[in-house]
C-alpha cells in the first residue's frame, strides 16, 4: 500500500470520532499544515444559551422540509426539538444558530427517511454474530454506556448492512443511558487488527452517521492498543480539531504504565474486561446478548407507544423513564 494511501486510510479513521467540519479541514491541511486561528469568544451565559436553543426551535418549526415528521412523527419531531436535544446540535456547531437549525433539519429529515427506531435485533442479527460492536454490561465512573468495537471481527462487506447495525448500537446506547448523562464511550480493541479491516466507504458512511446525526454523543473514544503507526498520523490532524474534539481521543497501551492509567480512571477494573486491562473473564456471549437486545427492543417499543413502566415489576421507575424519552432525542 502506498504512503499516501495509508495516509488517507487512517485519517479517514480518526475522522470517524471527529466533527465534520473539521474532518474535512484536517484532510487537506495535513498536507500543508497551517496556524490554527484562536477563538477569543467569551463564554455564554446560560441566558445565552436559552436564546439560542429557543430561537433554533422556533426556527425549525416553520421549515417546511420537516412537515412530514411533524405530521407523521410529532413525538418524534418534539424529542428532537427539546432543550437537550437543541442544546447538543449547537454545540456540536459552537453556538451557531444558523449552522445549527441546517444541522437539526438534516438529522430530522435523515431519521424520517432512515426510520431509525424502527430497526429492531432480528434485522441486525447476522451483523452482530461476532461481537464487533456491542453493549458492554459496565459504565464507566462517570456513568457512561460503553459501545466495544473489535475492527478484526468485521464479518460482512456490505456497507449498508454495517451502518444498519451501527444505528441500531447508537440508539440502543441512547436508550440506556441512565438519567442526567447524554454521552457515551467508545472502547475500540485493536487487537488482531490489519489494513484489511478498513473500508474507507464504510468509514465514511460510519463518520457521517456519528457526527451529523448524533452530534454531542460521544464522550470519549479509547484506542486500546492501536498499531503504532496510528499515533504519529493523529497528531498531525489533531492541531486543527476542535480542542474539546481532540481531548476526546485517548491511545492505551496495555504494556504502558502512563496510558493504562487512564483506564484506572474511567473504569471500575472488577467490571472492566479482561481484554482491557480488567479483572472481569466473561466473554461476548451472542446468545446472552441477543437475549439482552430483544428486550431492550420491547422496553423501546413500550416507550415511544407511552406504556407505563412505572407498575410493578418494571424496567424503571417513572421518572428514570421520563429521562429515558428525553436521552432517545
Amino acid at each position: 500500500m502506498c504512503g499516501i494511501h495509508l495516509r488517507t486510510v487512517l485519517v479517514h479513521i480518526v475522522f470517524s470520532i471527529t466533527t465534520p467540519d473539521s474532518r474535512t479541514r484536517s484532510f487537506y491541511r495535513t498536507m500543508n499544515p497551517q496556524p490554527k486561528k484562536s477563538n477569543s469568544n467569551a463564554p455564554l451565559t446560560p441566558e445565552d444559551q436559552q436564546k439560542m436553543i429557543n430561537e433554533v426551535r422556533e426556527t425549525i418549526k416553520k421549515h417546511k422540509s420537516v412537515e412530514k415528521i411533524k405530521e407523521h412523527r410529532p413525538d418524534e419531531f418534539s424529542r428532537f426539538c427539546s432543550d437537550e436535544s437543541v442544546s447538543r446540535y449547537l454545540r456540536a456547531r459552537n453556538w451557531n444558530v444558523k449552522k445549527a437549525v441546517k444541522m437539526l433539519e438534516t438529522s430530522l429529515i435523515w431519521r424520517m427517511n432512515y426510520k431509525p427506531e424502527e430497526i429492531r435485533w432480528k434485522d441486525v442479527a447476522a451483523e452482530a454474530e461476532t461481537g464487533k460492536i456491542y453493549r458492554s454490561n459496565y459504565m464507566d465512573k462517570d456513568g457512561r454506556v460503553v459501545l466495544v468495537m473489535r475492527p478484526k471481527f468485521q464479518n460482512t462487506k456490505s456497507t449498508r448492512s454495517q451502518i444498519k447495525y451501527l444505528v441500531y448500537c447508537m440508539e440502543n446506547a441512547i436508550l440506556n443511558l441512565p438519567p442526567g448523562q447524554e454521552q457515551m464511550i467508545w472502547l475500540i480493541d485493536f487487537d488482531g487488527f490489519n489494513l484489511s479491516n478498513v473500508s474507507i466507504n464504510s468509514t465514511k458512511e460510519t463518520a457521517n452517521v456519528l457526527q451529523n446525526q448524533y452530534p454531542e454523543r460521544l464522550g470519549l473514544a479509547i484506542l486500546y492498543n492501536p498499531p503504532k503507526f496510528f499515533e504519529p498520523f493523529y497528531k498531525m490532524v489533531k492541531p486543527f480539531l476542535e480542542p474539546k474534539t481532540a481531548n476526546k481521543v485517548k491511545f492505551v497501551y496495555a504494556d504502558d504504565p502512563n496510558t493504562k492509567g487512564i483506564m484506572d480512571n474511567l473504569f471500575c477494573m472488577d467490571e472492566l474486561e479482561s481484554a482491557f486491562g480488567g479483572k472481569d473473564e466473561e466473554y461476548f456471549d451472542i446468545k446472552k446478548y441477543a437475549e439482552k437486545m430483544i428486550e431492550d427492543d420491547a422496553k423501546r417499543i413500550a416507550l415511544r407507544s407511552g406504556e407505563d413502566f412505572s407498575k410493578p415489576n418494571a424496567d424503571s421507575d417513572s421518572n428514570s423513564d421520563s429521562k429515558s424519552k428525553k436521552a432517545m432525542a
